[in-house]
């Protein structure tokens, strides 16, 4: 996968609500703000779940309190019958577009699309038969982390080294919606990229534009947020997404830091304001032939003459010109300097 980082994906998920028409606007929104790429959900409700009303099968809080899953993903889902359309609408908007498979059916049905990369969700990252059936199109695989400990993340990884993948990256991700700054531990960041050796980045669901900015700081090379519309009240995900021209500030917030942290090597980058630095002056005119002493040459701002690190050896030197005060000692004074 060619990129360059930060390459934000906005995640439509349920956002469309249920309307062809608001899933187009969102990709169009995503487009227009500077996302990189837009990323929509492949499953049905029982692709996912059972329809069930026992206890276990119900949301105790959060969000989506009191929904049973079956209920959820009903409501959420993107229909497949969509998915063409919504493909070549973002073809023609010329905005990368893929998708989360959910299951193996899901791959298998994007493949007729072309689906260009695909992307694990963090509860379904522990699903070895259907990160087999994604690594072995060959295709990018993008894997979420959210939950997972190391050797969880490890297991899934080699297995999908094992079955083909080249081209993996692996988000940092904090499974709790909306999640809050203390959730985050962008050490891990840099943790999974020095242990897995590959791309890492980050899908954010809080609702603060430092976290994923300090993904960014981290080392993260690809961000994931969800999105809506300017304005838009409902939305199953509305809570933790970014509404419109919020999508273009958030991309200039994460581009900016990784500019920040862009160069390797120590660096200035030489417009800093120089004048209010130190540097020698002659402050008592100075006649040829005459020592330079304290009482005739000072360490004082600004800084447009030589450095005080020559002060010391300028001490005791005679000097070959007449100097007046408040002439600032140049390199070239310096050079004709007499013992």
């Amino acid at each position: 996968m060619k990129f360059k980082p930060p390459f934000l994906i906005a995640e439509i998920s349920a956002n469309h609500c249920g309307k062809i028409e608001i899933a187009k606007k969102l990709i169009k929104c995503a487009k227009i703000n500077n996302a990189d790429a837009v990323k929509i959900q492949t499953y049905t409700a029982d692709t996912m779940t059972i329809n069930s009303r026992k206890k276990n099968f119900i949301i105790q809080n959060g969000l989506w309190k009191n929904y049973s899953l079956w209920d959820l993903y009903n409501k959420a889902h993107t229909p497949w019958a969509w998915h063409k359309e919504l493909f070549n609408y973002a073809k023609k908007l010329k905005i990368k577009i893929f998708s989360t498979p959910f299951d193996e059916t899901a791959v298998d049905f994007l493949e007729k699309l072309n689906c260009p990369f695909y992307k694990i969700s963090s509860f379904e990252m522990n699903d070895i038969p259907l990160i087999k059936k994604v690594c072995l199109t060959k295709k990018p695989i993008i894997i979420s982390t959210g939950t997972a400990s190391l050797k969880e993340i490890n297991v899934t990884y080699n297995v999908a080294k094992k079955f083909g993948a080249k081209d993996i990256t692996l988000l940092y991700c904090v499974s709790k919606y909306p999640s809050k700054l203390e959730d985050f531990h962008m050490n891990n960041i840099r943790i999974m990229k020095k242990k897995f050796k590959c791309r890492i980045g980050f899908s954010d669901h809080s609702i603060n534009n430092l976290v994923a900015c300090s993904a960014v700081a981290a080392g993260a090379e690809i961000v994931e947020k969800h999105i809506a519309l300017d304005n838009q009240k409902s939305g199953l995900d509305i809570e933790f997404s970014l509404k419109g021209k919020q999508i273009k500030n958030f991309k200039n917030d994460i581009i900016n830091t990784f500019n920040m942290f862009s160069k390797k090597k120590f660096f200035r980058a030489g417009n800093e304001n120089k004048f209010f630095k130190r540097s020698i002056y002659i402050i008592r005119d100075v006649k040829k032939g005459e020592k330079l002493s304290k009482k005739n040459i000072k360490r004082i701002r600004p800084g447009n003459g030589l450095p005080p690190i020559y002060y010391d050896r300028i001490i005791g030197k005679k000097s070959s010109i007449n100097l007046k005060s408040g002439t600032p000692l140049t390199k070239n004074i310096f050079k004709k300097l007499k013992k």
